[in-house]
């Protein structure tokens, strides 16, 4: 199984980075956790872009997507609300069809759980026709990376392993529909 994950933070030391990495060494082994570095590449959204040939930084995003069984968003809050540069990614997705009935597990590495952000994806996301997977390991904290700015704490660590378990899970829920 195939997990592409997305940060939606661009920060260089992105506790919610940290996150994605963190899940790609805890994932078990039937299961590949790649994080996609590309978000903050992409252009600003426009329909008269989302036309072929679509910009290069699209047409990758949408074909690591369409190789993908499932997707992971790590995304802090930013004013109450998710982040523009995310926003900009799935609004590149509403017209493609990769992403369609793909569940989504989200995550947040935000103070305080990052509840406004979190709700407004869910929103987002399931307009878009896309399962999401709420595992409840949405609440962390910076003070869980050790010094190179890694997950390191072990409570942690299992919970991200669980929140895997159950986007599993999900997308075998999927393919039987």
């Amino acid at each position: 199984m195939k997990i592409l994950g997305l940060s939606g933070s661009l920060r260089m030391t992105s506790s919610n980075a940290a996150i994605l990495r963190a899940a790609a060494l805890v994932a078990p082994p039937a299961v590949t956790v790649e994080p996609f570095d590309g978000v903050g590449a992409l252009p600003h959204f426009s329909p008269d872009l989302d036309v072929e040939p679509l910009p290069g930084a699209v047409r990758a995003l949408r074909a690591r997507i369409a190789a993908a069984d499932a997707l992971m968003i790590s995304s802090p809050e930013y004013a109450h609300g998710m982040p523009g540069s995310l926003k900009n990614a799935l609004d590149w997705l509403v017209s493609a069809v990769e992403a369609l009935g793909k569940p989504v597990l989200l995550l947040s590495a935000s103070p305080g759980g990052a509840a406004h952000a979190h709700a407004q994806l869910a929103e987002v996301l399931r307009t878009m026709s896309l399962p999401v997977v709420d595992a409840g390991a949405h609440v962390f904290s910076r003070s869980k990376l050790d010094a190179e700015g890694e997950v390191s704490d072990p409570e942690l660590l299992a919970r991200i392993r669980q929140a895997i378990a159950a986007l599993q899970d999900a997308v075998v829920a999927a393919r039987l529909e």
